[in-house]
């Protein structure tokens, strides 16, 4: 499974739901989300600012995380950003590709 973050940030309509459902009962909501794509989740934490909630989420792959990015999108009551996170050994293992790349102008 693939580890992705998920920053979230509520429209008003989205933050008179979590009054409502209280934070708890929003990590029911994302639990039973992931799930339903084959995922879990591994934190959640709410948030000041811009950003509203971080979710790290354990995924089959990257079609299930645009799944869910669709299924919080068309909602209308919030908005995310997801990013991929990789681990330590999969930077390893990129570092140690050969990779074919020229840079503008060279």
């Amino acid at each position: 499974m693939a580890k992705y973050l998920f920053a979230g940030h509520y429209t008003a309509a989205g933050a008179k739901g979590v009054v409502k459902d209280g934070g708890s009962g929003r990590r029911t909501a994302i639990e039973k989300l992931l799930g339903s794509v084959g995922g879990r989740l591994e934190a959640l934490y709410f948030s000041f600012g811009s950003t509203d909630v971080y979710l790290i989420a354990d995924l089959p792959d990257n079609t299930a995380a645009a799944a869910v990015g669709l299924a919080v999108g068309q909602s209308g009551m919030a908005a995310t950003i997801t990013t991929v996170l990789l681990t330590p050994e999969e930077v390893d293992a990129a570092a140690k590709m050969n990779v074919a790349y020229r840079p503008p102008g060279g």
